[in-house]
């Protein structure tokens, strides 16, 4: 099991948590998404066999929550 935690700018707000937890954690291989509301952080447990980062990074863009490198 894989950890990460990503911020992404666009996060203000609990629709902004339901969004992105609802959205990444229907990925296979992710078993836990927390969304931090104050530092604008996503926390990620993953497993990095069936799902690749890249691939969550993806998906937060396609729902408007681009992740800062």
């Amino acid at each position: 099991m894989e950890s990460a935690i990503l911020v992404a700018p666009d996060i203000s707000c609990e629709h902004c948590e339901h969004a992105i937890e609802g959205a990444v954690g229907e990925l296979p291989g992710v078993s836990s998404v927390k969304v931090d509301i104050y530092t604008k952080t996503v926390h990620i447990d993953y497993d990095g066999q069936k799902v690749t980062l890249a691939k969550i990074e993806e998906v937060l863009d396609e729902i408007g929550y681009t992740v800062t490198k």
